[in-house]
Parts: structure tokens; sequence; C-alpha cells
């Protein structure tokens, strides 16, 4: 720490708050509390209820013979061989399709990054995936576009000589990356097209009357500038693709190395009706999840810090 900064800091403390600052600082502190307490209630008694019943044994064809197995639970979790490969389904998919997201999202934007009439419309179109509900857009996917008989898919690969393919069976986990990356294209496309419309008009100019190509450009100027929108685009379709659920339940079901950790919670509790053991999972996937978010969140403030000091 320097001398001026020390200064400062002793100067801060010396200076006092006014009665009226301090009702004004009570008052902003009085109007948080609630939404904290709606947030405390909505959040974490649920989890303090789900801990509760994760060290019991209890199944509803038996509810009668509930009782405390304590951490018995967990170790089914952890020795049953369900959890790892489930984990495992849980980052293929997830990685996946957040790195096919952003590729895709990236050349996008790079399209829509330019004047040409209907540039609105396009915008709104493109958009509408990632506004279609989950449930729907699997819906639509399994019979509409992937059936095996009806489906326009097959109909299109048929044109040119390929056989019918049963997409959600024979191929569950692409199934299921080509629909994740379809609805998510476009939330990593308005991430990144804002970073590229941030980017200063006059350096691109200077670079074309230097002599610089597209190619050089974009390589060397827009792709350095976009890595912090690409980072953050990244990051939270991580957080939000950990929690996917609609089109494995409903197209695949889990099978084909699809059965993903919320899959498997939502199998244990309302296929197995073990709600003790179901417990278990979903505090271990909570914990999962926070450990992702607090990575997630803490690169996504080294990025801002870097950027700050910039």
């Amino acid at each position: 720490m320097t001398t001026l900064e020390a200064a400062e800091r002793r100067a801060k403390r010396t200076v006092k708050e006014t009665p009226a600052e301090k009702r004004d600082l009570r008052l902003s502190r009085a109007l948080l509390w609630p939404a904290l307490v709606v947030s405390l209630v909505l959040t974490q008694i649920p989890f303090l209820v789900t801990i509760y019943y994760s060290l019991q044994s209890w199944n509803l064809l038996r509810p009668a013979d509930q009782e405390f197995v304590w951490f018995a639970n967990y170790v089914t979790v952890f020795t049953g061989g369900d959890f790892i490969p489930s984990l495992i389904s849980t980052v293929v998919i997830t990685g996946t399709s957040v790195v096919l997201s952003v590729l895709f999202g990236l050349g996008i934007a790079l399209l829509l990054d330019r004047k040409f009439h209907g540039q609105a419309l396009a915008r709104t179109l493109l958009i509408t995936p990632f506004l279609v509900m989950p449930a729907a857009a699997a819906l639509i996917w399994k019979w509409s576009i992937l059936d095996a008989n009806v489906g326009v898919l097959n109909w299109a690969l048929g044109l040119v000589g390929i056989p019918e393919i049963s997409w959600n069976t024979d191929l569950p986990l692409v199934t299921i990356i080509m629909v994740l990356t379809w609805q998510y294209t476009p939330f990593m496309m308005l991430i990144i097209l804002a970073g590229l419309q941030s980017q200063s008009g006059e350096v691109l100019e200077a670079a074309s009357v230097d002599g610089a190509g597209p190619i050089r450009t974009f390589v060397s100027m827009t792709l350095p500038h976009l890595r912090q929108y690409i980072e953050i685009a990244a990051l939270l379709g991580s957080i939000m693709l950990l929690q996917v659920f609609d089109p494995i339940a409903i197209m695949t079901r889990g099978t084909g190395g699809t059965k993903t950790l919320s899959y498997l919670l939502y199998e244990r509790a309302f296929v197995g009706l073990e709600v003790g053991e179901a417990a278990a999972y979903g505090v271990v996937t909570v914990i999962v999840t926070i450990i992702v978010a607090s990575v997630a969140l803490r690169t996504l403030f080294q990025i801002f810090a870097t950027d700050g000091d910039k």
C-alpha cells in the first residue's frame, strides 16, 4: 500500500457520517430485509428439509417404515454405481453443448454485426429458440423433426440417399446435444453480439488502413476483444445447462449415456419412490452445482477485475 492510499483511508475514517446519512443508510438496509427473508424462506428452508429427509430411509410404498439411517443414503450414492456415470454424462452433455453453442453463436453474431435489410426481424427470429419452453421444444424435436417415420430430418436425409435413423434410440446422446445446442445458441449469440458492437470502429478502420485483411483483423483484434464475452457466455451457459431436465425426460428417458444428475434424482424420487435416497442425491447435486457456480463466478469476477485494470 502506497503512502497516498494510506492517507486516503485515514481521511475516509475521519469523515463522520451526518445523521441524515445514517438514517438513509438504515432505511436502505431495512428495505432489503423483506427480499432477504423471502429468499431465505424459498431457498434455505427447502434445502434444510431435503437434508433432513436424506438422513432417513423412506420408501413411499412403505410409508410406515420411515426411520433414521443417518449417512447410509450418502454411502449408497457414492457406492451404488450410478453417481459417477451420471456425473460424467452431465459433464459431457454440458461441456459439448456449451462449446458448440459458443461456436455457432459466434458465427451468427458475426453475420448479424452488419447492416442489411430485415436485420431486426432476423435477430428476433434467431432469438426464438431460447424463448421456447424446454418441454415444448423437446416435444417438437422428438416428433416433428427426429421421428424415425415422419420426422423432417429423416425426410431431408432421404432426399440424398441416407437411410432413416432412429435418433432418440440409436443416438440419444447426439440427440440431446443437438437440442441443447439449438436452444442455447441464441443466448451465446446475444452476449457475443454485444461484445462485437462494443468494439471501436475507429480501431478496425485503422487496421484496415494499415493493410490488415479481414481474417488478420478478426484473429488479432476482434477475437481478443471478444475473449471476456465468450468466457462470460460459456460460464453462464454451463450453470444453466447443469440443470437441464426436460429434453432428457421427454426424448431419451436417460438412456444411452444421457442420465444426468438431474434425471437421476428424478428417477430415484418418482420411479423408485426412494425419498431418502433421492434427497441424498439432491444434496450432492446441489453441492456439485455450488462448486461449479463458485468457480464460475470467481472466474467471472477475475475477468471483470482484469478488464477494469486495463
